[in-house]
């Protein structure tokens, strides 16, 4: 197959006018190829070029060698020179000359097997002016030069190293996506423009090479339809601000400063700098797609290049899955290159090499996983950061001579893992209890740090159960039972001091605590994970748990505190609840329990109303007469007080002897106050009241104490009472007007009585009511017509009575 060629030039001009055009072409050439090709092929001189210049000066000058798609898919591979003016006429001053490459060579052709379009840089084939005639001569294949050497491309590279990544990385990208930054390659050489994109074409896969478009010069990029551009310096203003449509390396300027963010460009810049560019044919033999990072860092580190930390965890990613691709020996030296000394190591290629160990032990040959194996295990102990998930690693293969040597360089580290603190969360758990089973495995007695290991771990765990209790805490307390049993025991102690941090913890988590230990306060905590809400049968919740812990709290009152706490939680049981706790416990299991505290509170601040409060206050003062403290005890004196005034055996002096409990109790709490005062003032609302002791709540001028014998007043049993019995409101009359202006509660309060209640309750009694009434006052004497005068319709009776002299 003969390649068309086209060579275009400025020449003396032709019948239209014009200085450019196209002086030799090969016959057969459409014109729509010629207007599209004459596009890309013109030429600018650099801005500081002389206009006239001498013959060692056109040496000088850039070369524009591009290769170009057109737009029916075939290529146009061109190299544009500048000649200089010509002095006699002035017209010449460049000249192209092109040859086309079909997108579909005919069967059998070729454009010398495996060149690149690069590779023509320079070669002897491309001609600096017209042929004679106007006839090119016939080219048969591509023209192949040897410019660019193994050692001249090497030393390039190296020249070149801080750019090398982000111009592999650039590559790949336009490889992948046509839409990706196109690539501007500052130089102040065209030909160092041409070695960029022959390193280039050494990386790429051959079908990629023949894809990739370039110039090595142009004077208006942004006008350049190739993917990698060269320009001059001068040329490339403004163009590192456009991000997404092109990617600057500045050669003359500031090297990078930041790293490239791929690993396969990072790789194939450290195969370069390694000098061994062969690396990238034996990758493409490796399975991977072409810009897998994996292939290429094996083949590297199986030549002796080191690919960094990034591209040994690439390497052991890749052979994780692909072991199978390697022969013995190839495995062998990239296990031995992956074990070699390295002070970039990082959290992750250690994973990934932990992951490549648990991936041949057992499948490839003792001999060659043995390093792997001791690597991992130095790492696990020496990095805290690691993170291997050891619990699933299989040591078994280990030489035993290995093992012991691992034992002795490791020992102190391990030792020192063990007793770390736990305050960073869940990894900092994980780790101690990993080392632990390295010791084991390699044989280092760690039996001593067992007790400080179990102290250190049984806090983290009831503090922070989700964040503590790993997969390899579960998985270390499953294994070891010495390790089990101290931190559940320890469990147990720290739970029985807060049970509600040992429920949460048991809720959250499946942490193994049934066995052979006795852990009551754990199986206590297993029971009821949280407080039995108000209303349900929290008593009966209480047996529950109590069963649980399977101890008796005569046996260990212990339990009985963890059990109440577990119930309640902040909550505090009713008078009713805590009788029954009394009863069926026994004073000695709560006071061993210290649960006593509890009884006492449900007594004292429960609600004014409860019925079980005076009896509990009873058996509080029976059962703890050496723990109450004095004003705690004045406190269930009041209450108990309050039960022997509703059952009638408080005798006399009732009014005195609250006020006098009260005094002694101070602060009462609102609820033993109520209670009292309000047993006090419905016994004295009552006929059968003793004598005198109306008086003695009148003359004491206690407002509090007033206040509630209003309020019992206003009960709906004085109401329905005073309209059914005329005796009962005759009394009410005579008690609520007497003493007037002894002290103001007391008037306010029986004023407030007579016109609130007394009198709607009057009035609405029938005739013969109210004559029964009246006979009732005329039996204690003048009361009577006091009653018929406060009856009577109008303001007249109400302000005689309130302002009226003292009866």
């Amino acid at each position: 197959m003969s390649l068309a060629q086209l060579h275009y030039t400025s020449a003396p001009p032709g019948p239209d006018g014009s200085g450019f055009r196209f002086t030799a072409v090969t016959p057969g050439v459409p014109d729509e190829l010629l207007r599209e090709a004459e596009q890309l092929i013109g030429y600018e001189p650099p801005r500081d070029a002389p206009s006239r210049p001498t013959d060692a000066e056109l040496t000088a000058f850039p070369q524009a060698f591009s290769h170009s798609v057109l737009s029916d898919g075939s290529r146009l591979l061109a190299r544009t020179v500048y000649t200089g003016a010509d002095h006699s006429g002035g017209w010449g001053n460049f000249h192209a000359h092109a040859v086309h490459l079909p997108a579909h060579p005919p069967a059998g052709a070729r454009e010398s097997a495996g060149a690149s379009p690069i590779g023509a840089w320079n070669a002897p084939q491309w001609a600096i002016a017209t042929p004679a005639g106007g006839v090119p001569a016939p080219m048969e294949e591509l023209p192949v030069s040897r410019s660019f050497e193994r050692r001249g491309l090497v030393e390039f590279a190296a020249s070149r190293a801080p750019w090398l990544a982000g111009f592999f990385a650039g590559l790949r990208a336009l490889s992948e996506d046509e839409s990706a930054p196109r690539i501007v390659l500052v130089e102040r050489d065209s030909a160092d423009v041409a070695r960029w994109i022959a390193l280039a074409s050494n990386v790429l896969p051959r079908e990629s090479v023949h894809r990739l478009t370039f110039t090595t010069y142009t004077r208006r990029p942004q006008l350049a339809r190739q993917q990698i551009i060269g320009v001059l310096p001068d040329d490339a203003q403004g163009l590192a601000g456009d991000e997404r449509r092109y990617r600057v390396l500045d050669r003359t300027g500031r090297e990078p400063a930041e790293p490239v963010a791929d690993a396969w460009a990072e790789i194939a810049a450290r195969v370069w700098l390694g000098r061994a560019p062969e690396v990238f044919a034996e990758a493409a033999t490796l399975p991977g797609g072409p810009f897998a990072p994996g292939p290429l860092a094996v083949a590297a580190l199986c030549t002796g290049i080191s690919p960094g930390t990034n591209g040994r965890t690439e390497a052991a990613g890749w052979a994780r899955a692909h072991a199978h691709a390697l022969d013995g020996r190839r495995l062998q030296q990239l296990v031995d290159a992956l074990c070699a000394p390295a002070d970039d190591r990082t959290p992750a290629e250690t994973a990934a090499l932990t992951h490549l160990f648990e991936a041949l032990d057992g499948r490839a040959p003792a001999a060659t996983t043995a390093p792997l194996g001791a690597l991992v295990l130095t790492e696990a102990v020496r990095t805290p950061r690691a993170g291997l998930g050891l619990p699933d690693l299989r040591l078994s293969t280990l030489p035993e001579e290995l093992k012991r040597r691992l034992a002795d360089e490791l020992a102190p580290d391990l030792r020192a893992g063990i007793a770390a603190d736990m305050t960073d969360g869940g990894p900092a758990t994980s780790r101690p209890v990993e080392l632990l089973r390295i010791a084991e495995l390699l044989g280092v007695d760690c039996t001593d740090q067992l007790p400080g290991l179990a102290r250190r771990l049984s806090h983290a765990l009831i503090a922070e159960p989700e964040a503590a209790y790993t997969h390899a805490v579960h998985t270390a307390l499953e294994e070891y039972f010495d390790l089990r049993t101290a931190v559940l025991s320890r469990l147990d102690g720290l739970a029985a001091g807060d049970p509600p941090a040992g429920a949460r913890l048991l809720g959250r988590t499946s942490l193994p605590f049934r066995g052979v230990q006795a852990l009551p306060h754990l199986k206590m905590c297993a029971e009821a994970p949280v407080p039995t809400p108000e209303g349900g049968d929290r008593v009966g919740a209480l047996h529950s748990v109590l069963r649980a812990a399977a101890v008796s709290p005569f046996a260990d009152p212990l339990v009985l505190r963890t059990a109440v706490r577990l119930v309640w939680g902040d909550s505090t049981p009713t008078a009713g609840e805590a009788r029954l706790m009394l009863a069926e416990s026994g004073s000695d299991a709560h006071r061993g329990a210290g649960t006593w505290h509890v009884l006492v509170r449900a007594a004292l601040d429960g609600p004014g109303d409860s019925p079980e409060a005076p009896d509990l206050a009873h058996d509080l003062l029976r059962c703890f007469p050496e723990e109450l403290e004095p004003r705690v005890r004045k406190a269930l004196l009041l209450l108990e007080f309050a039960g022997d005034l509703t059952a009638g055996r408080a005798g006399s002096g009732w009014t005195d002897r609250a006020l006098s409990l009260r005094a002694d109790a101070e602060p009462v709490e609102p609820g033993v106050l109520e209670q009292v005062f309000g047993a006090l003032s419905r016994e004295l609302l009552s006929e059968q009241r003793p004598e005198g002791e109306l008086y003695a709540l009148v003359h004491c001028g206690d407002p509090d104490l007033t206040a509630a014998y209003g309020r019992a007043a206003r009960e709906d049993r004085v109401r329905d009472r005073l309209r059914t019995v005329p005796a009962y409101a005759a009394d009410c009359f005579t008690a609520w007007t007497s003493l007037p202006g002894a002290n103001r509660a007391w008037d306010e309060s029986r004023t407030a009585l007579l016109d609130k209640v007394l009198r709607p309750a009057v009035r609405a009694l029938p005739a013969e009511d109210i004559a029964a009434v009246e006979q009732c006052l005329e039996r204690t004497g003048r009361k009577a017509e006091e009653f018929r005068t406060w009856n009577r319709p109008g303001a007249f009776g109400r302000l005689s009575l309130r302002f009226g002299r003292r009866s």
